[in-house]
Protein backbone atom coordinates (compact mmCIF):
# COMPACT_ATOMS: atom_id res chain seq x y z
CA UNK A 1 0.00 0.00 0.00
CA UNK A 2 1.01 3.50 -1.05
CA UNK A 3 2.18 6.18 1.27
CA UNK A 4 -0.88 8.15 2.34
CA UNK A 5 -0.66 11.95 1.29
CA UNK A 6 -0.92 14.29 4.84
CA UNK A 7 -4.46 15.86 5.55
CA UNK A 8 -5.40 18.86 3.92
CA UNK A 9 -5.72 21.33 6.60
CA UNK A 10 -9.30 23.29 7.24
CA UNK A 11 -9.24 26.63 7.74
CA UNK A 12 -11.65 28.67 9.96
CA UNK A 13 -12.74 32.05 8.05
CA UNK A 14 -9.81 34.43 9.28
CA UNK A 15 -7.30 31.93 10.11
CA UNK A 16 -3.94 31.87 7.77
CA UNK A 17 -3.21 29.58 5.02
CA UNK A 18 0.03 27.18 6.29
CA UNK A 19 3.41 27.24 4.55
CA UNK A 20 3.08 26.76 0.55
CA UNK A 21 5.72 24.14 1.21
CA UNK A 22 3.22 22.48 2.59
CA UNK A 23 0.82 21.61 -0.68
CA UNK A 24 0.22 18.63 -2.14
CA UNK A 25 2.91 17.54 -4.10
CA UNK A 26 3.39 15.50 -7.27
CA UNK A 27 2.94 11.95 -5.97
CA UNK A 28 -0.38 13.07 -3.71
CA UNK A 29 -3.84 12.94 -5.35
CA UNK A 30 -4.06 16.40 -6.06
CA UNK A 31 -0.68 18.35 -6.56
CA UNK A 32 -0.94 22.04 -5.35
CA UNK A 33 -3.66 21.58 -2.92
CA UNK A 34 -3.12 23.56 -0.04
CA UNK A 35 -5.92 23.99 2.26
CA UNK A 36 -9.95 24.01 2.22
CA UNK A 37 -12.62 25.68 4.31
CA UNK A 38 -11.41 29.73 4.78
CA UNK A 39 -13.86 32.54 3.47
CA UNK A 40 -13.96 33.94 -0.24
CA UNK A 41 -14.00 37.26 1.21
CA UNK A 42 -11.93 40.28 0.19
CA UNK A 43 -9.29 40.43 2.59
CA UNK A 44 -8.59 36.74 2.24
CA UNK A 45 -8.63 36.56 -1.05
CA UNK A 46 -5.89 39.86 -1.19
CA UNK A 47 -4.04 36.90 1.37
CA UNK A 48 -3.74 34.59 -0.94
CA UNK A 49 -2.77 36.10 -4.00
CA UNK A 50 -0.12 38.18 -2.07
CA UNK A 51 1.09 34.49 -1.03
CA UNK A 52 1.26 32.77 -4.61
CA UNK A 53 -2.28 30.82 -3.41
CA UNK A 54 -5.72 30.86 -5.33
CA UNK A 55 -9.01 29.08 -5.09
CA UNK A 56 -10.19 26.56 -6.88
CA UNK A 57 -13.04 24.28 -6.27
CA UNK A 58 -16.25 22.78 -8.00
CA UNK A 59 -19.97 22.88 -7.12
CA UNK A 60 -20.70 21.69 -4.05
CA UNK A 61 -17.56 21.56 -2.84
CA UNK A 62 -15.72 23.78 -0.17
CA UNK A 63 -13.73 26.29 -1.37
CA UNK A 64 -10.32 25.00 -2.35
CA UNK A 65 -6.51 26.51 -1.97
CA UNK A 66 -3.81 25.90 -4.33
CA UNK A 67 -0.24 26.74 -4.58
CA UNK A 68 1.07 24.38 -7.53
CA UNK A 69 4.72 23.57 -8.17
CA UNK A 70 5.96 24.59 -10.99
CA UNK A 71 3.70 27.47 -11.98
CA UNK A 72 2.46 28.81 -15.45
CA UNK A 73 3.53 31.98 -16.21
CA UNK A 74 3.29 34.91 -19.08
CA UNK A 75 6.56 36.41 -19.12
CA UNK A 76 5.19 39.54 -20.78
CA UNK A 77 8.62 40.34 -23.03
CA UNK A 78 7.52 36.88 -23.82
CA UNK A 79 3.94 36.97 -25.33
CA UNK A 80 4.48 35.81 -28.96
CA UNK A 81 2.23 38.34 -31.45
CA UNK A 82 1.83 35.33 -34.10
CA UNK A 83 1.29 36.96 -37.66
CA UNK A 84 -2.51 36.29 -37.92
CA UNK A 85 -2.62 37.87 -34.33
CA UNK A 86 -1.11 40.88 -35.55
CA UNK A 87 -2.96 41.45 -38.63
CA UNK A 88 -6.02 40.98 -36.52
CA UNK A 89 -5.09 43.60 -33.73
CA UNK A 90 -4.51 46.44 -36.76
CA UNK A 91 -7.47 46.12 -38.09
CA UNK A 92 -9.51 46.40 -34.65
CA UNK A 93 -6.99 49.55 -33.83
CA UNK A 94 -7.95 50.65 -37.02
CA UNK A 95 -11.99 50.11 -37.45
CA UNK A 96 -14.57 51.95 -36.47
CA UNK A 97 -16.97 50.61 -33.79
CA UNK A 98 -13.95 48.78 -32.39
CA UNK A 99 -12.83 49.39 -28.77
CA UNK A 100 -10.97 48.17 -25.68
CA UNK A 101 -12.31 48.97 -22.38
CA UNK A 102 -11.03 48.12 -18.78
CA UNK A 103 -14.33 47.35 -16.26
CA UNK A 104 -17.09 48.89 -17.88
CA UNK A 105 -19.04 45.68 -17.14
CA UNK A 106 -17.11 43.57 -15.01
CA UNK A 107 -20.17 41.39 -13.77
CA UNK A 108 -20.90 40.64 -17.53
CA UNK A 109 -17.26 39.87 -17.87
CA UNK A 110 -17.24 37.13 -15.24
CA UNK A 111 -20.79 35.33 -15.80
CA UNK A 112 -19.61 35.20 -19.48
CA UNK A 113 -16.32 33.27 -18.45
CA UNK A 114 -18.42 31.34 -16.20
CA UNK A 115 -21.30 30.03 -18.36
CA UNK A 116 -18.58 28.88 -21.55
CA UNK A 117 -18.24 25.32 -22.21
CA UNK A 118 -15.06 24.36 -21.50
CA UNK A 119 -13.51 21.37 -23.39
CA UNK A 120 -13.05 18.05 -21.46
CA UNK A 121 -15.34 19.45 -18.36
CA UNK A 122 -18.59 18.81 -17.37
CA UNK A 123 -18.94 22.23 -15.83
CA UNK A 124 -17.15 25.35 -14.12
CA UNK A 125 -14.84 26.25 -11.77
CA UNK A 126 -16.60 29.60 -11.55
CA UNK A 127 -19.50 28.80 -9.54
CA UNK A 128 -21.55 31.70 -7.88
CA UNK A 129 -19.76 31.90 -5.23
CA UNK A 130 -16.88 32.41 -6.82
CA UNK A 131 -18.78 35.24 -9.15
CA UNK A 132 -19.93 36.93 -5.91
CA UNK A 133 -16.20 37.00 -4.49
CA UNK A 134 -14.69 38.33 -7.14
CA UNK A 135 -17.46 40.66 -8.13
CA UNK A 136 -16.97 42.19 -3.99
CA UNK A 137 -12.93 42.06 -5.15
CA UNK A 138 -13.80 44.12 -8.57
CA UNK A 139 -15.38 46.43 -5.94
CA UNK A 140 -12.70 46.58 -3.70
CA UNK A 141 -10.55 47.86 -6.91
CA UNK A 142 -8.26 44.45 -6.84
CA UNK A 143 -10.39 42.84 -9.65
CA UNK A 144 -10.60 44.03 -13.25
CA UNK A 145 -12.34 42.70 -16.59
CA UNK A 146 -10.55 43.24 -19.91
CA UNK A 147 -12.94 44.29 -22.67
CA UNK A 148 -13.31 43.84 -26.58
CA UNK A 149 -16.22 45.55 -27.97
CA UNK A 150 -17.50 45.63 -31.82
CA UNK A 151 -20.50 47.88 -32.58
CA UNK A 152 -21.34 48.20 -29.70
CA UNK A 153 -21.43 44.56 -28.11
CA UNK A 154 -19.28 43.07 -25.52
CA UNK A 155 -17.80 40.60 -27.97
CA UNK A 156 -14.85 39.25 -25.84
CA UNK A 157 -12.69 39.81 -22.70
CA UNK A 158 -11.22 38.19 -19.38
CA UNK A 159 -10.97 39.29 -16.22
CA UNK A 160 -7.74 39.16 -13.46
CA UNK A 161 -7.02 40.03 -10.21
CA UNK A 162 -4.09 43.07 -9.94
CA UNK A 163 -2.16 43.50 -6.18
CA UNK A 164 0.55 46.07 -6.70
CA UNK A 165 2.36 45.54 -10.23
CA UNK A 166 1.15 41.71 -10.25
CA UNK A 167 -1.11 40.46 -12.69
CA UNK A 168 -3.41 37.35 -11.94
CA UNK A 169 -4.81 36.15 -14.78
CA UNK A 170 -8.16 33.97 -14.24
CA UNK A 171 -10.31 33.47 -17.27
CA UNK A 172 -11.53 34.44 -21.16
CA UNK A 173 -14.26 34.23 -23.26
CA UNK A 174 -14.97 34.77 -27.12
CA UNK A 175 -18.77 35.36 -28.56
CA UNK A 176 -16.59 36.64 -32.08
CA UNK A 177 -13.56 35.26 -33.36
CA UNK A 178 -10.16 36.26 -31.98
CA UNK A 179 -12.09 38.26 -28.90
CA UNK A 180 -10.28 36.96 -26.24
CA UNK A 181 -7.07 36.73 -27.69
CA UNK A 182 -7.19 40.83 -28.19
CA UNK A 183 -8.26 41.56 -24.45
CA UNK A 184 -5.24 39.27 -23.50
CA UNK A 185 -2.91 41.24 -26.27
CA UNK A 186 -3.95 44.40 -24.85
CA UNK A 187 -3.62 43.35 -21.35
CA UNK A 188 0.22 42.51 -22.02
CA UNK A 189 0.29 45.98 -23.86
CA UNK A 190 -0.83 47.53 -20.61
CA UNK A 191 1.61 45.74 -18.48
CA UNK A 192 4.24 46.30 -20.63
CA UNK A 193 3.26 49.85 -20.60
CA UNK A 194 3.23 50.09 -16.85
CA UNK A 195 6.73 47.70 -16.15
CA UNK A 196 5.03 44.51 -15.22
CA UNK A 197 6.54 41.72 -16.09
CA UNK A 198 4.59 38.70 -15.43
CA UNK A 199 1.20 37.41 -15.61
CA UNK A 200 0.14 34.75 -13.32
CA UNK A 201 -1.61 31.85 -15.28
CA UNK A 202 -1.90 28.97 -12.88
CA UNK A 203 -2.65 26.04 -14.76
CA UNK A 204 -0.28 24.82 -18.15
CA UNK A 205 -2.25 24.60 -21.20
CA UNK A 206 -1.55 24.40 -24.43
CA UNK A 207 -3.36 27.71 -25.66
CA UNK A 208 -1.63 29.36 -23.19
CA UNK A 209 2.03 27.88 -23.83
CA UNK A 210 1.49 28.35 -27.77
CA UNK A 211 0.77 32.47 -26.73
CA UNK A 212 4.39 32.15 -24.35
CA UNK A 213 3.37 30.88 -21.62
CA UNK A 214 6.09 28.79 -19.64
CA UNK A 215 6.31 27.08 -15.97
CA UNK A 216 8.09 27.84 -13.41
CA UNK A 217 9.27 26.79 -9.83
CA UNK A 218 6.98 28.03 -7.29
CA UNK A 219 9.99 29.50 -5.53
CA UNK A 220 11.05 32.05 -8.31
CA UNK A 221 7.13 32.85 -8.73
CA UNK A 222 6.87 33.89 -5.18
CA UNK A 223 10.20 35.40 -4.80
CA UNK A 224 8.98 37.91 -7.95
CA UNK A 225 5.24 38.17 -5.87
CA UNK A 226 7.63 39.31 -2.44
CA UNK A 227 9.22 42.21 -5.13
CA UNK A 228 5.33 43.03 -6.84
CA UNK A 229 2.99 43.23 -4.98
CA UNK A 230 3.88 46.12 -2.49
CA UNK A 231 4.01 48.52 -5.50
CA UNK A 232 1.68 50.77 -6.53
CA UNK A 233 -1.03 49.74 -8.50
CA UNK A 234 -1.24 51.59 -11.50
CA UNK A 235 -4.44 53.29 -13.04
CA UNK A 236 -6.71 50.80 -15.39
CA UNK A 237 -7.59 52.33 -17.76
CA UNK A 238 -6.87 51.69 -21.30
CA UNK A 239 -5.09 53.87 -23.93
CA UNK A 240 -5.17 53.45 -27.51
CA UNK A 241 -1.16 53.90 -27.19
CA UNK A 242 -0.51 50.84 -25.61
CA UNK A 243 -1.03 49.20 -28.79
CA UNK A 244 2.50 50.04 -29.91
CA UNK A 245 4.02 47.98 -26.62
CA UNK A 246 3.15 45.12 -28.80
CA UNK A 247 2.60 46.61 -32.69
CA UNK A 248 5.81 48.79 -33.22
CA UNK A 249 8.50 46.61 -30.57
CA UNK A 250 10.20 45.65 -33.73
CA UNK A 251 9.55 41.88 -32.57
CA UNK A 252 9.76 39.00 -35.26
CA UNK A 253 6.24 37.81 -35.92
CA UNK A 254 5.36 34.14 -35.97
CA UNK A 255 3.65 32.16 -38.25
Amino acid sequence: MGKLPRPVPWLAAGESFPPLEEAWGHHDPAPGLLAAGAALDVPTLVQAYSQGIFPWFSLGQPPLWWSPDPRMVLQTRHFRLHRSLRKTLTRFQAQTGCELRFDSTFERVINACASKPREGQPGTWIVPDMVQAYSSLHRAGHAHSVETWVDGELAGGLYCVNLGRMVFGESMFAHQTDASKIALAALVAFCRAHEMTMIDCQQNTRHLASLGASEISRAEFVTHLARSVGKTAPLWEFKPVYWNQLLTTGMTDLP
